[in-house]
């Protein structure tokens, strides 16, 4: 299986595939408010996780149930849940993998695959139970879980091990020490304009507005991408920066997620002022 997995990652032939399909879900989940709602910004956690649980759920209960006498209403009425939920539960996911790198695409792009085939599956055994024919509606449920199943897998591969819309940047907090550290002389930091420092070789960004001081880590949650480089917008009253790789926008004064991609809030750091001397340390 990891052999596996690593041709998939460098199955370049997916491209071709791949990059259209991105191309095509850009277009038509083109309002940022659209993005942002199915990337979870709203819930401050990935949208698509959530939403699997129901046609999941429904679809193991389901296969319970099929194994159980007098059970065929129940066991219809889980699978129809389970086949709807899927939908909307699609849509999210083909939001997030638009956003993710291209080796991450390629397995995202199978993932999707394998569950489409569930889902035509778990249709396609709906229409026999409704039809009186629960032989062929158990069958049809049988395989289309192996399918989900094999989807399962391949999803978490990718956020396990290739960590698609897992927050990059938690880990750096493991390298900082316990304590107070120094970070700059408070009269050298200007107004309103990012400043780039390191806490035990950990980067993190300084942002000063009056008298309060924001420090955040530097690595976007969501591909690593350098929030020191990142331009400072103002919205909805806040300043905030915008990662320059992929457009993640986080509340300077908080860290909260405003924008996707990414669904992750930025980490920051508390501070303090001792003899004129910025500090931090960790949460």
């Amino acid at each position: 299986m990891r052999e596996l997995m690593t041709k998939l990652e460098q199955a370049s032939a997916l491209d071709r595939v791949g990059d259209r399909l991105q191309r095509v879900v850009q277009s038509i989940l083109r309002p940022q408010r659209v993005r942002d709602a199915l990337h979870g910004v709203w819930l401050g956690h990935p949208l698509h996780p959530a939403m699997v649980q129901v046609p999941v759920g429904s679809w193991i209960s389901a296969a319970v149930v099929d194994l159980l006498p007098g059970q065929r209403r129940a066991a219809t009425a889980l699978v129809a849940l389970g086949t709807f939920s899927a939908l909307p539960a699609a849509v999210a996911g083909l939001n997030d993998w638009a956003g993710l790198a291209r080796d991450q695409r390629r397995i995202g792009l199978v993932h999707a695959t394998s569950n489409t085939i569930g889902v035509a599956l778990y249709a396609g055994s709906l229409a026999a139970r409704l039809n009186g024919r629960h032989g062929l509606g158990r069958a049809l449920a049988y395989l289309g879980l192996s399918a989900a199943s094999t989807g399962a897998y391949l999803g978490g591969h990718l956020a396990y091990k290739q960590g698609a819309q897992t927050t990059q940047s938690v880990s750096e907090l493991h390298r900082i020490s316990d304590g107070w550290h120094s970070l700059a002389d408070m009269a050298t930091l200007p107004q309103r304009q990012l400043v780039t420092r390191e806490v035990d070789d950990v980067s993190v960004i300084l942002y000063r507005h009056g008298d309060e001081v924001t420090v955040m880590l530097e690595r976007c949650p969501h591909q690593s991408g350098p929030l020191g480089q990142g331009e400072v917008q103002e919205i909805n009253g806040h300043d905030c920066v915008v990662c320059p790789w992929h457009g993640s926008t986080f509340r300077l004064n908080g860290g909260e997620v405003v924008h996707g991609p990414s669904a992750n809030d930025q980490q920051v750091l508390p501070t303090r002022v001792v003899d004129g001397m910025l500090e931090t340390r960790l949460p």
